[in-house]
C-alpha cells in the first residue's frame, strides 16, 4: 500500500481492510494469518485485536468492503442509457480484471468460494457479493423484456468467475 504524496496515511482500520482484502484475495483465508495482514497493512500485529476481535469480523470487514465497491461499481454503470449498453459495460469492466482474475481469481468469486465450503455465518454474507452482480444484472436483462433474464444473469456472471 503506497501512499501519495500530499496525502494522509489512511487509518489503521482501513489499512487493515485494505491489506486483508489483498492478501485474502492472494492467500485465501485459511492460508492467511493476522500477521499476513498487519504485515501488508503496515501495522503491529498487536494492533489488529483493537480493531477486529476476531479473524472472522476482519473477514466480514472485507467482504463488506467488496459490497460497496460493487455497489459503486454497478452504480456507475447506470450513466450509460440503455440496458444493453450497461451490460456492456460490466463485461468490459470484468474485462479490464482479466491479468488479476487469471493470476489470483476473482477477487469477489474466490472469496465466495471458498467461505462456501465453510460451515459458519461467513459463508452467507460471502453469497452477497455474487448476489449484487446477479440481481444487478437480471434486472438489465428483464428491461431488454427478456422472460429469462435470471438465467442470463447467472449464466453471465457464473461465466466470468
Amino acid at each position: 500500500m503506497t501512499e501519495r504524496v500530499g496525502q494522509r496515511k489512511p487509518d489503521k482500520r482501513t489499512r487493515l481492510v485494505e491489506g486483508a482484502r489483498l492478501v485474502l484475495h492472494q492467500q485465501g483465508v485459511e492460508k492467511t494469518t493476522l500477521a499476513d495482514i498487519a504485515e501488508a497493512a503496515d501495522v503491529p500485529v498487536g494492533n489488529v485485536y483493537y480493531y477486529f476481535k476476531t479473524k472472522d469480523d476482519l473477514v466480514r470487514a472485507v467482504i463488506d468492503a467488496h459490497g460497496r465497491d460493487i455497489e459503486s461499481i454497478l452504480a456507475s454503470l447506470d450513466r450509460h442509457r440503455t440496458p444493453k449498453a450497461r451490460l456492456k459495460a460490466l463485461v468490459r469492466a470484468l474485462a479490464d480484471q482479466g491479468e488479476l482474475a487469471a493470476r489470483f481469481g476473482c477477487p469477489h468469486g474466490t472469496l465466495c468460494s471458498e467461505l462456501d465450503k465453510r460451515d459458519d455465518d461467513l459463508a452467507g454474507a460471502g453469497v452477497r457479493l455474487m448476489q449484487l452482480s446477479i440481481d444487478w444484472a437480471e434486472k438489465q436483462f428483464r428491461e431488454m423484456g427478456r422472460r429469462d433474464a435470471r438465467d442470463l444473469a447467472v449464466a453471465m456472471i457464473a461465466s466470468y468467475q
